[in-house]
């Protein structure tokens, strides 16, 4: 396995910067609209920081664009086979959270993501990073608590979630095992 280095980093930061000047957006319209301070998102540009799991969902749902999407762009794959030993694992710098991008990056109309969620830890997104998407849940292996807004779910290895309309929520293994499940997102609209 591995994970995204500071030459992904630069190219993740190179696709972001891509994404806001494709839209016309200044630092500033960006900063607006995702709710990341101009400086993190300018450290990020020059792939001087590795973003959390959340500043890239700001940021993505600034763009309409699923984090699974933005690092599908930011490698530039157009395959439709994707070998999980060529598939991109980005791990959280803050919680360890390991995401593996699973779908090929070929333009497809929907994201398969698998995530490990170490034992104690969560991952919040905001409403914003989920506007546009349709979402399942589906828990592999370990324990999951989900906070859709104020609903939670307490969901365990094979059971699977369809979310609602878009809310704040949080990822959380409150067990001390790690959790594994998997994410499919599609466009809405």
């Amino acid at each position: 396995m591995s994970t995204i280095s500071n030459d992904f980093d630069y190219c993740l930061g190179e696709r972001v910067r891509a994404e806001r000047e494709i839209r016309g957006w200044s630092l500033s319209d960006l900063a607006d609209r995702s709710g990341v301070s101009r400086a993190m998102i300018h450290k990020i540009e020059r792939g001087e920081s590795s973003p959390t799991a959340s500043l890239l969902g700001k940021l993505c749902g600034a763009f309409s664009l699923t984090v699974s999407a933005l690092i599908a762009r930011a490698e530039a794959g157009s395959e439709r086979l994707a070998r999980r030993a060529d598939q991109q694992v980005w791990t959280d710098p803050e919680t360890g959270y390991t995401r593996r991008h699973v779908s090929p990056a070929s333009g497809s109309p929907f994201d398969i993501v698998e995530i490990d969620l170490p034992a104690g830890a969560s991952v919040a997104y905001p409403a914003s990073s989920f506007v546009f998407l349709r979402q399942c849940i589906w828990v592999v292996e370990g324990e999951l608590t989900f906070t859709e807004g104020g609903i939670v779910h307490n969901l365990g290895a094979g059971d699977c979630l369809l979310l609602g309309p878009a809310a704040d929520c949080e990822f959380r293994n409150r067990s001390t095992a790690h959790c594994r499940y998997v994410v499919t997102l599609s466009k809405t609209g």
